[in-house]
């Protein structure tokens, strides 16, 4: 149950780019925030598809009652998420500050998450091809926001199900709710190359070095892909029935049998190009923050191996082809529906962007960790 807790008149604001809606758009484009409209709940509140007026489909994420934040908080918050643009990042469309309601308004993914996706049975197995072409478009976005986002980002939380897929299979990046600013030039003009924090993030994508010495840098969001592309690659869990993922593919890796260990479900594909995505992948996933590439050079490799994917495996512009004749009706009503991946994102300092832990439903092993202090040994 919601209640309006607000005691001032809200903010004027005005974002460019962003709109600010009323909340009786809100209630009429979810039909008063009905059950049916309901696709999702997070540890911000519940999450509802909804169409505005001009017929466009659209993800409310509705604060409950105890975690709205304070009005220079909100709006800092959609201030940020205002200059994150980009084609694999998922857009922030505009914003609802009335009736002592806090709500952000996201275009809609129909696909939903990459966790969901990989999980469910489909009469059109994702194929290598589909598969390393979300892998591009996940990385692609990661690296705007290490390289290019003003200012830039640490996403923190990196995983398959905080990576959704629009209309046409596109990869977008989601959940920026324990995401941190980079660090920025000291008096001298040196960048400081890790924050010191407390550590957070999901059990079995945390960044081990990250873990124990509480020293985040974007080599851990570079870890936390690695984990996302073996799930890729094999389709297993990032830790399932006491196996860490990590763990399970190094040593078949090392053993010379990789095959072992692939998703059967994604048919024939080139054993060259599957093995130089295998390497990435258990590259990007070293203990050692020096021994894993940067998020550019994790681009290149997967543009490399694009490139040598044959001619007719290939989908040169975006996810066509194979992936058209892939209905989004014919997904099960869990991915269609999925919209856990939405998380608050609020300013806990200077330099964060979210201090609140969200919660993940996904077989990955737990919630995320809060506060957690690195007492247990690292891989």
């Amino acid at each position: 149950m919601f209640f309006c807790i607000s005691l001032a008149p809200p903010m004027p604001i005005k974002i460019e780019g962003l709109k600010a809606f009323s909340f009786k758009e809100t209630v009429s484009a979810t039909s008063s925030f009905s059950s049916s409209a309901q696709v999702g709940r997070g540890g911000y509140g519940n999450v509802y598809k909804g169409i505005l007026d001009d017929k466009t489909v659209v993800a409310i994420k509705r604060a409950q009652e105890g975690s709205l934040q304070g009005q220079k908080e909100f709006f800092t918050e959609i201030e940020l998420l205002s200059r994150l643009h980009h084609r694999n990042l998922v857009s922030l469309l505009g914003y609802c500050n009335e009736n002592g309601e806090q709500m952000l308004i996201y275009e809609f993914m129909p696909n939903g998450t990459l966790r969901d996706w990989l999980s469910a049975e489909l009469k059109e197995p994702p194929s290598f091809s589909m598969r390393l072409c979300i892998a591009l478009g996940s990385a692609k976005g990661i690296l705007y926001l290490h390289t290019e986002a003003d200012p830039p980002i640490f996403h923190r939380d990196i995983k398959a199900s905080n990576i959704l897929l629009d209309s046409k299979f596109t990869a977008k990046v989601a959940d920026f709710g324990l995401s941190l600013l980079a660090p920025v030039p000291d008096f001298e003009g040196v960048v400081p190359g890790h924050i010191s924090t407390i550590v957070k993030g999901t059990p079995g994508y945390l960044d081990p070095e990250y873990f124990l010495t509480r020293k985040l840098t974007d080599k851990s969001d570079v870890y936390s892909l690695g984990v996302v592309f073996l799930e890729l690659l094999t389709g297993m869990h990032p830790i399932h029935h006491g196996k860490n993922i990590v763990r399970e593919v190094n040593a078949a890796f090392q053993s010379g049998v990789i095959f072992a260990v692939i998703d059967n479900r994604m048919g024939h594909y080139p054993s060259e190009c599957l093995e130089k995505f295998m390497a990435l992948a258990l590259r990007c996933c070293q203990d050692e923050t020096e021994s894993r590439p940067s998020m550019l050079d994790v681009v290149r490799e997967l543009e490399n191996i694009w490139h040598m994917m044959p001619q007719s495996n290939s989908i040169p512009s975006g996810i066509t082809g194979l992936l058209d004749s892939v209905e989004a009706t014919s997904l099960p009503t869990s991915i269609s529906n999925s919209y856990k991946y939405f998380e608050e994102v609020t300013l806990s300092s200077s330099f964060s962007l979210l201090t609140n832990p969200c919660i993940s439903s996904d077989m990955s092993g737990s919630d995320l960790l809060s506060d957690v202090e690195p007492t247990m040994q690292a891989r």
